[in-house]
């Protein structure tokens, strides 16, 4: 494949993971003040659906294509700080994806200790690293 479709899958996977990191940690604000059985019982649902049929697959997508591109240019990233940088934001951001399985795995169990304030923070820390990962591409500052 062209490096622009790779870069095309790549940032098509990248939005997809995104949006997934976005709105599961919404579901747990609505979630985290749901009382009823049957509100909990259909976020439980909706929540490992979004996990595991969209976020994960889009996450998996994500750092495959981002390998695949890498790879194209080795010489090239290999000496780039800001690549380093934003590797390790990657890093890090899969590590926020996992820590959304222990929070789904929480709620699944009926052992959240959460309230909605804490996850409505929580659903804030991907919007962090969204505008760190795009401002290292689009600058390059070091």
């Amino acid at each position: 494949m062209t490096y622009g479709i790779v870069k095309t899958l790549h940032l098509a996977s990248m939005v997809s993971w995104f949006a997934g990191l976005f709105y599961l940690p919404r579901l747990f604000v609505y979630h985290a003040d749901a009382s009823d059985p049957i509100s909990h019982e259909r976020f439980i649902i909706m929540e490992r659906k979004l996990y595991r049929g969209i976020m994960t697959p889009a996450m998996i997508a994500t750092i495959v294509f981002g390998i695949w591109l890498t790879t194209m240019n080795w010489s090239y990233y290999k000496t780039q700080g800001w690549y380093h940088a934003k590797m390790l934001l990657v890093l890090l951001l899969v590590g926020y994806h996992h820590i959304c399985l222990a929070h789904l795995k929480r709620f699944a169990n009926n052992a959240n200790t959460r309230t909605h304030v804490y996850f409505r923070w929580f659903n804030e820390v991907p919007v962090l690293f969204l505008l760190l990962i795009i401002g290292l591409v689009v600058t390059r500052p070091f």
